[in-house]
């Protein structure tokens, strides 16, 4: 039961929802790409209601499971994830996650060439501009013929293939984010951790729950998700005497996904004391470490320090630290074109519209299939639609066409 009347509108109902969450307006601008004023202007009606994209992130960052709950009409309009475009192969690698072959047909099996090849994946995957693209025809082969070892094979080498599986689900998991198929970014997290438990492997159960903890993190499950981390880290950390970097790596990344968790919720302290932890992690491995699945590594966590600082409104602390560091250190394409659009939601928290439009189109530049996927690269495009720089307008139509962005 409400306290407001069955008419109040969307901005009353906002607040009700926001202050029995005990949200605060700037938690939930962050969380939606917005101001904390903003949000004051929706909630007290001094600027029109959202855009659906938006009151459906709204929807997502106060937990409410139907839209209607916001808008009043009667009519239940289910609430998921908000999702970017629909790239051309997302049919062809779901059909490879969802077929199920009764007869298989006898054929040699090779676990090691299976393992050559998700290594190469994963290269690609750092290495292309157009990753998303180069994921999506080299998957469905890639998933089939290591769902296929699993089955067939016997003994230790059924194990080593499982292992093998866990890491094609893993990688999948980059491909089928923030595309409109929410459900098969928890079946490729979910299968992950699976096949790993059934590998009886530390490291691998590991490295699907940190796959597994994004999708909750972006679901607001947050208590979940750190529950789930601390548990998948504090098992790994037994075994580190003797194990590779890559164990030590994935225990580093871990503590970051706790502390982009924290930063979501609106914690600053223990967002910021697993960062430390993360960042000891780093410097223990070295200027020249990075881990594969995660880009675990000294430069991407001075990337986390600006992503936490965005989602905790320091603007300033952001912004030192995107100017302590060059991108250009960090390896992976796909993470820097990430990291880019970090340090534009910094620089559109402080308005500078100019900054936000030159990051945008170097992330474009960087990484085309990165920012044409992110719900907050096409946000920021779309209010720079709105509002451009001052003589920037036809850069602005320029970036948006390249991006995606309809005008």
């Amino acid at each position: 039961m409400t306290d407001f009347p069955a008419d109040a509108p969307i901005g009353a109902r906002i607040r009700y929802y926001r202050d029995k969450r005990g949200m605060s307006r700037p938690v939930l601008g962050g969380l939606v790409g917005k101001s904390a004023e903003w949000v004051k202007s929706v909630e007290t009606g001094k600027q029109h209601a959202p855009r659906l994209d938006t009151l459906l992130r709204v929807a997502q960052a106060l937990d409410i499971p139907d839209l209607a709950m916001l808008t009043g009409n009667g009519h239940a309009v289910p609430v998921s994830v908000f999702a970017g475009p629909r790239h051309s192969a997302l049919s062809e690698v779901r059909a490879a996650l969802t077929e199920y072959r009764v007869a298989l047909r006898p054929e040699p099996v090779s676990v090691s060439h299976l393992a050559a090849r998700l290594r190469a994946a994963w290269l690609v995957r750092h290495s292309s501009s157009d990753h998303r693209t180069q994921l999506g025809s080299l998957l469905p082969g890639l998933i089939r013929d290591a769902q296929l070892a699993a089955r067939v094979l016997l003994g230790e080498e059924r194990r080593a293939a499982r292992r093998v599986l866990a890491g094609v689900y893993q990688l999948a998991d980059f491909y089928v984010a923030y595309q409109p198929a929410p459900e098969l970014v928890w079946l490729v997290a979910d299968r992950a951790v699976a096949e790993a438990q059934e590998a009886d492997d530390p490291y691998l159960i590991a490295g699907g729950v940190w796959a597994m903890v994004q999708a909750m993190r972006d679901d607001s499950r947050w208590g979940e998700a750190i529950d789930l981390a601390t548990g998948a880290r504090d098992d790994l950390a037994r075994h580190l005497d003797g194990a590779p970097p890559d164990w030590h790596g994935m225990v580093g990344a871990l503590n970051a996904e706790i502390a982009y968790v924290y930063a979501r919720r609106g914690r600053h302290g223990q967002a910021w004391a697993h960062w430390e932890k993360a960042d000891e992690v780093s410097r223990k491995l070295g200027p020249d470490y990075r881990h594969v699945q995660s880009s675990f590594s000294q430069s991407v966590m001075s990337a986390h320090a600006v992503t936490l600082a965005v989602e905790l409104r320091r603007t300033g602390e952001a912004l030192r630290a995107a100017n302590g560091f060059d991108p250009v250190a960090i390896p992976s394409l796909a993470r820097r074109g990430r990291h880019l659009i970090e340090v534009a939601r910094a620089h559109a928290l402080t308005g500078d519209r100019g900054s936000v439009l030159t990051l945008l189109d170097r992330s474009q530049h960087v990484a085309s299939e990165t920012i044409s996927f992110n719900g907050f690269a096409r946000d920021m495009l779309r209010d720079l639609q709105k509002n451009p720089p001052t003589g920037r307008s036809a850069e602005v139509r320029e970036l948006c066409l390249r991006v995606g962005v309809a005008a």
